[in-house]
């Protein structure tokens, strides 16, 4: 048994995103409509169909208006689903000859694709009119003659006609819309919550600092100057209805365009769009050209940390910052965004003093980095992401005390904490980074438990790795820390943000060490010791050089001296490269080999080869799984390097490799390798390593991993362990 109920004469539904259904309800209201009940993304509304048609046209946070035809319940299946659409009399809403499409939305248990729920609620409007005696319609998604909106939700169907046609949102002035644009009604819902259409009564100006495309700055010149914002659309989804009143509308559209023309003219808000990218600028102008606005908005280039008052508004003028910055859905790009962020608040308060700023962003830790207190936050959507507009107002140029406010905030207890371990812990290495030379170093490993990082120099740049905090931290405050250290990390060593990158330390497991993170193929070359060495700090979860392992490398260097030289698991070789340069000038390794299973690494180290100038015929690499490399060969060598990851269950392996269990066997492998009175550096990075004694037993063995840790490394003595590793005397490999 189903409850039937023809939808009143006067009802319709309005869709909207998510989050903006209050405001749509309130903009209906002053439109003249009676909204009689608000749902998830819709506001239903009684009104006369010019009032419909209004909505239609002023709407700026609508994404639909739908005239409800039948409202059902206990609709689950099919075949109900299809008995309810034919069950409407199409005659009187749809034109023999005219095309139709369907949108459906929601589900049930036996109806859970849109797609399916389209197909069958078209399949019942051919049936009623095939009933009726009338032609099939012609189904045509794109650009249909008529509309039909359907929603089933928890069993209750809404059919109805979709005024709208094409979503309202679009209003046409968007061709190119760039990198993840605000849709047109979200923008104008921002700046409703910013309260800018009273702001704009008053007179007051606007600035975008971040303008990308335009579309704040356009959605807010059309509010300033009265302007219908689907005045210029062509063709509505009414204009195709068989109840379509088209006197109605023309005079409904002559109003709008009466309006738009005296608000033109009587329109004194002054709008400023600020943008360091010219594509994004001239998006902007060609929009504001579509949108019939172009003298309403100023344009001009220039950077965040440039922003000043534009030229013309009065000293105490009050006016609205409205911005969409960027959010940093990817880790690495928090640094820079660490620092705009900081930036916008700096240039706010400097340059702006009693105005307002609105801040929408999917990172509100990063609005915190602004220095400013928000006194009213709107959490809102923004496709996917969760978002919110954040509400602050900038300081008066002097305090209640009569004193002016800092331009830039002030850093807290825990940030200034962290600030000065990095300066100590830079005073400590000084004498040893100008008595060696390096320019390769750790300098923060987690010192402070609270700011979970490693941060790694490389010249000019900073590598920081941020250790995954565990469960008993709240993750709000590990971001807020990861903030407050990424905003101190370029001041206090004195580089840009840019030459800052952040990644999430993770076990390096299986194919994931060798998986790209990025793109960028941005290296640069570092000087260790004699070798040059390629680096790349973005796209892979290793840099390139493992620079705990900077004494072996040496170590190797001077065992290698005129030796046959032999690096299992080599990475990018950076090993091999020292043991072939030597630690003097012609006095490096007469030849090698160096096996990797990663075709990734082993372009790299090819790479270093040739930026060493290293021969290939001398030094070959070698792509194979070293336990079949090392069963398989027949070569001896007299030094040989041994460095496996800790576990790897790569694919491209015949068996997992643990380096607990399996290390026995590989030393093994690697002695049947190695020539009378050579020497195995056997090296590994698990914490909790303990060497088979049986080793001990077979061969002469040396632990000397105290002795390879510069004071960079000193504070985690079980970062690595390494092992020298003889035959007895007398024995044969």
């Amino acid at each position: 048994m189903t409850d039937r109920q023809s939808a009143a004469p006067g009802a319709y539904l309005a869709t909207c995103p998510k989050g903006l259904e209050v405001l749509l309800s309130d903009e209906l209201a002053t439109l003249g409509a009676e909204p009689t009940k608000t749902t998830v993304a819709g506001v239903y509304f009684q009104a006369e169909l010019a009032t419909a048609y209004r909505a239609c046209l002023w709407s700026r946070l609508a994404n639909r208006v739908v005239r409800c035809l039948i409202q059902e319940d206990g609709v689950e299946t099919p075949e109900r689903l299809r008995e309810a659409s034919a069950g409407v009399d199409w005659q009187a809403h749809l034109a023999a000859g005219s095309t139709l499409a369907v949108d459906f939305h929601g589900r049930s248990d036996d109806i859970r694709h849109t797609r399916f729920g389209a197909q069958t609620v078209k399949d019942g409007v051919v049936e009623r009119l095939q009933a009726d005696g009338l032609a099939r319609p012609r189904v045509d998604p794109q650009a249909p003659d008529l509309r039909l909106y359907a929603n089933l939700h928890r069993g209750r169907l809404t059919l109805g006609i979709d005024l709208s046609g094409e979503s309202l949102h679009r209003r046409g002035y968007r061709h190119g819309t760039g990198h993840a644009p605000l849709k047109e009604n979200l923008a104008a819902a921002l700046l409703i919550r910013a309260g800018w259409p009273e702001m704009a009564r008053e007179g007051a100006p606007l600035v975008d600092p971040l303008c990308g495309a335009g579309t704040l700055l356009i959605e807010a010149a059309m509010m300033a100057a009265d302007m219908a914002p689907n005045l210029q659309r062509e063709r509505f989804g009414f204009h195709g209805w068989v109840g379509h009143d088209e006197a109605s509308w023309r005079e409904l559209k002559r109003e709008a365009e009466a309006r738009a023309s005296i608000g033109r003219k009587r329109c004194r808000n002054r709008l400023f769009g600020i943008d360091h990218s010219p594509p994004a600028l001239a998006a902007a102008k060609s929009n504001a050209m579509r949108a019939g606005i172009p003298a309403l908005i100023e344009l001009t280039g220039g950077a965040l940390g440039e922003l000043e008052r534009p030229g013309g508004l009065g000293a105490t003028t009050p006016g609205l910052i409205i911005t969409n910055p960027p959010y940093g859905e990817r880790l690495g790009e928090l640094p820079e965004l660490v620092e705009l962020y900081a930036q916008l608040g700096e240039r706010a308060r400097a340059a702006f003093p009693g105005w307002r700023l609105a801040l929408f962003t999917a990172n509100p830790d990063l609005g915190h980095r602004t220095g400013l207190r928000a006194h009213k936050q709107y959490s809102l959507k923004n496709g996917p992401l969760d978002a919110r507009l954040l509400l602050m107002n900038i300081p008066a140029e002097t305090d209640e005390a009569g004193e002016t406010p800092p331009s830039k905030p002030s850093r807290s207890e825990g940030a200034q904490m962290f600030a000065n371990r990095l300066l100590k812990n830079r005073k400590r290495l000084n004498k040893w980074l100008k008595r060696s030379g390096e320019s390769c170093y750790r300098l923060y490993d987690a010192d402070m438990p609270e700011y979970a990082l490693a941060i790694d120099v490389y010249g000019d740049r900073v590598h920081v790795q941020e250790y995954a905090p565990p469960r008993s931290v709240d993750p709000g405050q590990a971001q807020k820390r990861l903030h407050e250290a990424l905003g101190v990390i370029p001041e206090v060593l004195g580089v840009g943000p840019s030459q800052v990158v952040i990644k999430q330390r993770q076990r390096q497991s299986g194919r994931a060490q060798y998986q790209r993170q990025d793109t960028s193929g941005e290296r640069f070359e570092v000087q260790e010791g004699r070798a040059r060495l390629w680096i790349n700090l973005r796209d892979y979860l290793d840099t390139g050089l493992f620079l705990d392992h900077r004494p072996v490398r040496r170590l190797l260097a001077e065992l290698a001296e005129g030796k046959r030289f032999l690096n299992l698991f080599c990475y990018t070789a950076a090993a091999t490269v020292q043991a072939a340069l030597g630690k003097d000038e012609g006095r490096g390794a007469s030849d090698s080999v160096s096996v990797d299973l990663s075709n990734t690494y082993l372009d790299w180290a090819r790479e270093n080869f040739r930026l060493n100038r290293l021969d290939p015929s001398r030094h070959r690499v070698v792509r194979d799984d070293c336990f079949h490399w090392l069963e398989t060969a027949g070569s001896e060598f007299d030094v040989i390097f041994l460095d496996p990851p800790t576990f790897s269950n790569s694919k491209k392996m015949t068996d997992t490799l643990d380096v607990q269990r399996d290390h026995g066997r590989l030393v093994r492998l690697a002695m049947a390798r190695l020539a009378p009175g050579g020497t195995l550096v056997f090296s590994n990075n698990q914490r909790r390593f303990k060497l088979d004694a049986d080793l001990a037993e077979a061969f002469v063995v040396e632990d000397i991993s105290a002795k390879t840790f510069d004071p960079d490394f000193q504070r985690r003595p079980d970062l690595h362990h390494c092992f020298l590793i003889r035959h007895r005397d007398g024995e044969e490999a």
